[in-house]
């Protein structure tokens, strides 16, 4: 059963946009900058590293577990209604981890807070898509992406300030402020503007679908700490339980999540290459501090800061990127993306223990230019391949995909980073396995580019 959408008016769109993206931005955020608080938890409890680390962890896994119930929301709850509840869900969350007495509840808030973003991450992509025209979608998805790039620009140098003068409580004092001001902006600038074809939940693919946050768990802690037997079963179980989730969606006649959307090659490829760029971004997020501090010897503050450069261009060239796709095609954009992946990975690889931290800045900047180039216009490219009754799974099935694949990026570079510092001696032969084994993943993405159509 189909109800009628309330189609936003066109004088207020923008202002609708700007909410669900302003609320969206406050989520990343909260998203990418609590590691920098990682040393204030561990004095407040009196706990390791590895426990506290448990709060991006456990937050990811919660994440990865509602993506897929996103296209059932967005089909069977009003979209004002929803995107109300997971501000508010996000709110209580923030406002728990302000007040916890203790670390298992500030974890509980924090997995309330991954709820929230797990519905809204997929969603707002989903509700942007649908609202704007297909030949004006990669401008308004590479505004989508700047605000994106900028939550992980600002993320580290937001929580790097309030904690240098103020407890970590303020770090979730500032995002319960910005959600309670979206709360409020909500009840008059959104709207409901998703169709609805409401259909009884599917519990059991719900369960089934844990099997993704299993497997992510099983990559974290076999990154960490080796494949031990309890890791083997968890792994044998997620495989299972993912086949019979892949199973159970092909052959429901109302199926959590839509599958078919992979029927079409387009959609496919666009999803493989939103995934190989993720994994250059998350690869360089996370290997390049490391090189910073163990083969450059800078403190950990300047390694942070020093991505800060490849984060605000990636920011920035999102909206061009976007605008780019929307004049000369798929094809040429994320040709030119994959390119810039593959020369920033290849300069890192050949020069390392050559160059100066500027030169491995740039760099940096090199690979995360490219993902701006691939990822918002091949998600676009994608979905302009589905009908739009399918756009929500595509999304859904887009990001979960993203989040597997940057998870296995993030364990095959730290599994050659100590292997093969083990096996020769050598950080620096670490190092250059590991960005030219990704310029070469990096490569089979440009293959994967040039199959795409240039029609827009």
């Amino acid at each position: 059963m189909a109800k009628s959408v309330q189609s936003a008016p066109q004088h207020s769109q923008a202002a609708f946009i700007a909410t669900l993206l302003t609320g969206t931005f406050a989520m990343s955020i909260s998203q990418s900058s609590l590691s920098t608080a990682y040393p204030a938890f561990m004095r407040s409890f009196n706990l390791s590293a590895s426990t506290v680390a448990w709060l991006t962890t456990g937050f990811m896994l919660m994440m990865s577990l509602m993506i897929p119930v996103s296209p059932w929301l967005l089909n069977n709850v009003p979209f004002k209604r929803l995107f109300q509840a997971v501000i508010v869900i996000f709110a209580l969350g923030t406002a728990l981890c302000i007040w916890a007495p203790s670390f298992t509840l500030l974890m509980v808030g924090r997995l309330l807070e991954a709820i929230a973003v797990g519905i809204i991450f997929p969603s707002y992509q989903t509700v942007l898509l649908s609202i704007t025209p297909r030949a004006s979608r990669g401008r308004t998805m590479g505004i989508a992406g700047l605000v994106m790039g900028s939550a992980l620009a600002v993320g580290p140098i937001i929580s790097g300030v309030l904690l240098t003068w103020f407890p970590w409580r303020a770090l979730f004092t500032l995002f319960l402020i910005v959600s309670l001001v979206v709360l409020a902006a909500a009840s008059f600038t959104i709207h409901n503007v998703m169709p609805q074809r409401l259909t009884p939940l599917d519990w059991l693919s719900v369960g089934l679908a844990a099997s993704f946050p299993a497997l992510l768990y099983v990559l974290t802690e076999a990154t960490h700490s080796g494949m031990s037997a309890l890791l083997w079963v968890i792994l044998v179980l997620a495989v299972a339980a993912a086949v019979w989730f892949i199973h159970r969606q092909l052959h429901a006649a109302k199926p959590l999540l839509q599958l078919r959307v992979f029927a079409t090659l387009l959609f496919t490829k666009a999803v493989l290459m939103t995934g190989i760029s993720y994994i250059a971004l998350i690869v360089t997020t996370i290997v390049m501090p490391l090189y910073f501090q163990q083969v450059l010897r800078v403190s950990p503050l300047i390694s942070g800061l020093a991505l800060v450069p490849a984060a605000l261009l990636l920011s920035l060239l999102n909206p061009r990127a976007g605008r780019l796709l929307d004049q000369i095609g798929p094809r040429r954009t994320i040709v030119i993306g994959m390119s810039l992946i593959i020369v920033g990975f290849l300069l890192l690889g050949l020069l390392v223990g050559h160059m100066p931290l500027p030169v491995a800045i740039f760099g940096a900047m090199l690979t995360e230019a490219g993902n701006a180039f691939v990822m918002m216009p091949a998600t676009t490219a994608g979905a302009n391949a589905l009908p739009n009754a399918l756009i929500s799974d595509g999304t859904a099935a887009v990001t979960t995909v993203r989040q597997l694949l940057g998870s296995s990026g993030v364990a095959i570079a730290t599994l050659i980073l100590t292997q093969v510092q083990l096996a020769t001696g050598s950080v620096l032969t670490a190092f250059t396995a590991t960005f030219l084994t990704f310029a070469g993943v990096g490569v089979v993405g440009l293959l994967l580019g040039l199959t795409l159509p240039d029609h827009r």
